[in-house]
């Protein structure tokens, strides 16, 4: 066998072991339990940020604003 074989059956097998390795068909168990786990500790964030007392002030604020400005 001379070294073109050689080079041939290792870029086969390589070849193989790439297409094995790129077969990502979906997350796994991990992968769905860090994605839950992030999207639970951002909507706890969101949920704090939304019922605090400075967005309630601010929109209160901006439509006091809006409804006491006379046009012109």
């Amino acid at each position: 066998m001379n070294l073109t074989h050689y080079a041939i059956k290792t870029r086969i097998y390589l070849a193989k072991r790439l297409r094995e390795i790129d077969n990502d068909r979906g997350m796994s168990t991990i992968e769905y339990a860090m994605g839950s786990l992030a999207a639970a500790a951002l909507a706890a964030v969101l949920y704090m940020v939304i019922n605090g007392n400075g967005v309630v002030d601010a929109i209160e604020g901006i439509i006091t604003d809006a409804l006491s400005n006379t046009p012109g």
